[in-house]
Parts: C-alpha cells; sequence; structure tokens
C-alpha cells in the first residue's frame, strides 16, 4: 500500500477515476494543479501497480482512455477509511 500512496498525485488520480473512466486530457483538467509530465507518471505507476488500466481506442487521432482495474475500485475502500480516520482523529493531532 505504501508503494503506491509513495507515487505523488496517486490519491487526486485514484479518487478522480473512481467517478467514472477519463482520457488523458480530461484527467489533466480534472487535476489542472498537476503537470504533464507528472500526470504520466504517476498514470504508469499505478498501472504498473495493477490500479489502473490503459485502453488504446485504434482511432485518429488514437484515443486512450484510463479506468480503475478492480484492485483500484477495492483500494478506493482503504482510502475511505483513511479519510474516516483523519476526520475522527484530525482535531485531536491539533490540540496536543
Amino acid at each position: 500500500m505504501l508503494e503506491i500512496l509513495g507515487a505523488k498525485w496517486a490519491f487526486l488520480v485514484i479518487a478522480k477515476l473512481h467517478k467514472g473512466p477519463r482520457r488523458f486530457q480530461q484527467l489533466l483538467r480534472d487535476v489542472a494543479v498537476v503537470r504533464t509530465q507528472s500526470l504520466t507518471n504517476v498514470l504508469r505507476h499505478l498501472e504498473n501497480s495493477g490500479i489502473v488500466h490503459r485502453e488504446v481506442y485504434p482511432s485518429v487521432p488514437i484515443t486512450v482512455e484510463y479506468s480503475l482495474t478492480e484492485k483500484g475500485r477495492d483500494f478506493q475502500a482503504a482510502l475511505k477509511e483513511m479519510e474516516n480516520w483523519a476526520i475522527r482523529w484530525g482535531n485531536a493531532a491539533k490540540e496536543e
């Protein structure tokens, strides 16, 4: 899990793909804070980790669509639990 989370922007990309498949340019617009090369790198990392599926359609120009694999959709549950933990304990860290 740490290997996947170690990739910068991985959380953001997984969250966007959880809403449904996206083409590269759609993702780039959705995550405007991420540069093109960084998005390319995180997508490759997530694809190599089995989180993201890359589908190439033979059109002119070539269309590439990214979606979450079953492993990627299941990972969303882990992210939700982390969010719940942060909501529950986030203020406690500030008070100490």
